[in-house]
């Protein structure tokens, strides 16, 4: 059964050595160490690389935390990009992703940053912003223009990168249904889902958005998506669960902690 790890924090002396060793195909790690402007080197990915492991570089593209290097810099030059506060995430910030500034100021240089350093492709976090967005910084877009335009942004990203590097990797995080999109799903290599079944913490993911978030995640795999799956438990009998899921959907899945800060152990 083929694994991933999933860790944006924490790297035992800022290393990944660890990562390296582990018995993982695909590695999801920050694109910068200190999640801030200490970007890992092209030397240590390929070293990572070199163990057989495909290795993403995560980010986000609908949402900036203000612990990130270009946060101060949209706060000072470009302040209207910047929308309301998640409040699940305190200190994370919604934007107005399809201004050509964001793409100036942020998601290009961090996809050129991935490039750089030699990734096998990039982990788009917070395509959701489409839906979390507050309507009054939509400069008047409703809900379905919103997600028209956060599948124009992947797609964008998709031409960018694969045009400097074929095969170079576009897997978003959560928001599967963005598939009915024109031009999406052709855009993206895989996905990866949070909480299909365990929500943080050792919760069953019960709710009617898990039926559909599954059957939107079923219809990618079968168009030929590889799926990354992500599940928050820690109890031994939660953990053999969502592991038994994993197996029976084909996806590929970690059990993890909310905080990203360690490695995990491989499903058996």
């Amino acid at each position: 059964m083929q694994s991933w790890a999933y860790q944006l924090q924490d790297y035992p002396g800022g290393r990944l050595d660890e990562l390296a060793a582990g018995p993982f195909q695909t590695v999801v790690v920050d694109l910068a160490r200190d999640a801030g402007s200490d970007y890992f080197s092209a030397a240590e990915i390929t070293r990572l690389r070199a163990t057989g492991k495909r290795v993403l570089a995560y980010f986000e593209i609908g949402s900036i935390e203000d612990f990130r290097p270009e946060y101060p810099v949209l706060r000072r030059e470009a302040p209207g990009l910047i929308a309301n506060e998640w409040s699940e995430w305190p200190g994370e910030f919604f934007v107005q992703y399809w201004d050509q500034r964001w793409w100036d100021r942020v998601v290009r240089p961090r996809v050129d940053q991935a490039l750089k350093a030699g990734f096998d492709g990039v982990y788009l976090d917070t395509p959701l912003a489409y839906e979390e967005l507050d309507l009054s910084a939509a400069q008047g877009r409703d809900r379905d223009q919103l997600a028209r335009a956060m599948a124009d942004l992947v797609e964008r990203i998709s031409r960018y990168a694969k045009q400097r590097r074929p095969g170079f990797l576009i897997v978003p995080q959560n928001s599967p249904e963005l598939r009915r999109q024109p031009g999406y799903t052709a855009a993206v290599d895989g996905i990866g889902m949070e909480e299909l079944f365990f929500e943080a913490t050792d919760e069953r993911c019960t709710a009617d958005y898990c039926a559909e978030n599954l059957a939107e995640t079923r219809a990618l795999r079968d168009s030929g998506k590889f799926v990354l799956s992500v599940d928050y438990a820690t109890r031994p009998a939660d953990v053999r669960a969502a592991c038994a899921r994993y197996r029976a959907e084909h996806f590929t899945g970690t059990v993890t902690v909310v905080d990203l800060d360690r490695t995990a152990p491989p499903c058996t």
